[in-house]
């Protein structure tokens, strides 16, 4: 059986394919025997420890960006990230690419915009038709072949296509399309690639390690999850692996983390999922999950190999792992690991961003409005937590006190002081005084919640009565509809507009199309985390950041709530629109760089003057490079 530490190893030479090291004359061109010795005896890609530091460097450099480091933290070796559309660049792999190899490696494959030249040095005469193309017209050719596709999961393995074969062209597709396509890599259509991946799987993506065969040093992001709780759709093994690859697309596209510092990781230890088991077409291990001491050993290895592989600064995200593993693992390795649950810690900054906004359109502060979860999970939870902090922060009261602002219903009703007993350790803060009440309907008439929020993972349980209890007690109540997919949010946003007589204050995990209520177009906004950890990830990275802080979270929240513009509340929407969402990520970047240099967590010295430029130099841009 291969040793974790082993297989890793054996992905980073893997990977070194696409980040080798080259030695460069002082006119800047490449010495090819140099660059290939420098691969050959670890030359920038070695065990030693005398470069950790700049491994992990945010991507310009210094903060003038004159180092040779470039896009995401990752040192730029081969030269790609710094040369301009114009400047000549040598399509490295284990030695120079061409021919039929150069047009399989999605990192340098460029298909018909290729020029004349680079055919001609690359070999590429008679593999491709004659005509030359710029990426612009590619990149309109494939948005009509997109948009020919009816069904959405169709359009998803159209770009899953694209991805493992035009790299840089499927992220321009992404950044230039980002609204529309959005919902195709992501959020709700993944959850359909989760649950079909077995029967769609063309090529593997990431790094799987399972219980029974354990199995790149410039990983920045390492998205990683056991495949238990994906989305709303629960237990999908090994499937899950769409959910890390989809998570660190957005990495590269709205965060600019260069794709090769993006590690997707699915740890298989079973699933408990009989439909899948019994799948003929199922790719993951046929046994029953892996449970206790076997599981928590496996993890921990897989976390010890990552830090010792990786270093100190590089970002664990976990991601859909079930509830009792969820808050473990975070509480266990925030110490010592640069850890992040998007579940528990993004989707409580995105909503908390949501709600700071809203409130320029209901008045009040937090601290004044009274808030009914329906969901106590992760998601539940974290968001909960992270309002009661910020509350916390602004009165200057016991977060103790502030919790009390806040009321969860679970499946057995709202959680009350007398069912202490029975909850699960990350339920019991939220156990307030009030006789037992067993129903949501209930519980909003007797709570009067100005705020609602959804994230029970059940469709249609914010039913006619409840919103127009909602609609009875508030002149704009605000309505979070979070769970995802579509199929299972609580209520669509036609539902929150009609039956709160067009008042209502809505947002979804979920895209929804505009309604017309009265003559009148409300635009419904979208609570996605992505509007948060791709900016959060790269402000970690530029500045060498060792833990996640709340502080952190809430300045990430305070950030995005301030690109939301009049423009926008007059529309109805109380997010900014993803059209501008590079530029959100870098502010989201400078915000949370600049409160881990205040708390002492950044490595990354000099600190910037100017974190949000620092942060747009450091962003990785797919357009093409002209080869040598």
């Amino acid at each position: 059986m291969l040793s974790l530490h082993r297989s890793i190893h054996l992905l980073e030479r893997e990977q070194q394919v696409v980040s080798i090291a080259e030695e460069k004359s002082s006119g800047g061109e490449v010495t090819g025997g140099g660059a290939l010795r420098g691969f050959e005896e670890g030359g920038g890609h070695g065990d030693g420890d005398e470069d950790d530091d700049d491994d992990d460097a945010g991507g310009g450099g210094g903060p003038d960006g004159s180092e040779e480091h470039r896009g995401g933290g990752v040192e730029d070796a081969y030269g790609e990230d710094r040369a301009t559309e114009e400047q000549l660049v040598t399509p490295w792999t284990l030695s120079v690419a061409s021919g039929y190899n150069l047009l399989r490696d999605p990192h340098h494959n460029k298909g018909l915009a290729f020029n004349e030249k680079e055919r001609d040095a690359h070999y590429l005469r008679g593999l491709l038709p004659p005509v030359v193309v710029s990426q612009k017209l590619q990149e309109k050719k494939l948005m009509h072949n997109l948009r020919q596709y009816k069904v959405p999961l169709q359009r998803y393995m159209a770009m899953m296509d694209l991805q493992e074969m035009n790299e840089r062209l499927f992220y321009k597709l992404l950044i230039d399309n980002v609204e529309e396509l959005l919902p195709v890599v992501y959020t709700p259509t993944v959850g359909e690639a989760c649950q079909k991946y077995g029967s769609i799987f063309r090529r593997p993506q990431g790094l799987y390690i399972s219980a029974k065969e354990l199995p790149e040093k410039r990983i920045q992001v390492i998205v990683v999850t056991d495949g238990e709780r994906i989305l709303g759709l629960g237990d999908l093994g090994c499937q899950g692996m769409g959910i890390p690859v989809g998570k660190l697309s957005l990495y590269t596209a709205l965060g600019g983390i260069r794709p090769s510092a993006c590690l997707p990781i699915t740890i298989d230890v079973g699933t408990n999922n009989e439909q899948l088991l019994n799948d003929e077409f199922y790719i993951g291990l046929r046994q029953k999950r892996a449970t206790g001491k076997e599981y928590a050993d496996l993890l921990h290895e897989f976390m010890c190999a990552v830090k010792q592989n990786y270093g100190e600064k590089v970002l664990i995200q976990f991601e859909d792992f079930a509830n009792h593993n969820a808050f473990d693992l975070l509480a266990r390795y925030c110490k010592t690991h640069l850890v992040f649950n998007d579940d528990i810690q993004g989707t409580a900054s995105v909503v908390l961003a949501g709600l700071v906004a809203a409130l320029k359109l209901v008045g009040g502060t937090l601290a004044e409005h009274t808030y009914l979860f329906l969901g106590a999970g992760e998601a539940g939870t974290g968001i909960a937590e992270l309002i009661a902090l910020e509350i916390a922060r602004q009165t200057n009261a016991p977060i103790e006190e502030c919790r009390k602002k806040i009321w969860l219903v679970d499946s057995k009703g709202l959680i009350v002081s007398s069912r202490k007993e029975s909850l699960q350790h990350f339920k019991k803060p939220w156990a307030h005084e009030h006789e037992p009440i067993k129903n949501l309907s209930d519980a909003v008439n007797s709570i009067k919640p100005t705020v609602l929020i959804g994230t029970s993972g059940v469709g249609k349980t914010f039913t006619k009565d409840v919103i127009e209890a909602m609609a009875s007690f508030n002149e704009k109540p605000i309505i979070l509809a979070l769970s995802n997919p579509t199929s299972q949010s609580e209520c669509t946003a036609e539902e929150a507009y009609n039956w709160s007589k067009g008042r209502a204050i809505f947002a979804s995990g979920s895209p929804f199309d505009p309604v017309e209520y009265e003559g009148r177009i409300i635009m419904s906004g979208q609570a996605n985390n992505a509007y948060i950890f791709p900016g959060f990830g790269l402000g970690l990275v530029i500045s060498g950041a060792i833990r996640v802080h709340d502080d952190m979270l809430l300045a990430a929240s305070e950030a995005l709530a301030q690109e939301v513009t009049q423009e926008n509340f007059d529309k109805g929407l109380i997010y900014p629109p993803f059209t501008n969402i590079r530029k959100i990520s870098a502010h989201i970047a400078a915000k949370v760089a600049a409160k881990a240099y205040e708390l002492g967590l950044a490595t990354r010295l000099p600190r910037p003057e100017d974190l949000v430029k620092y942060a747009e130099s450091c962003m990785y841009t797919p357009v093409y490079r002209s080869y040598r």
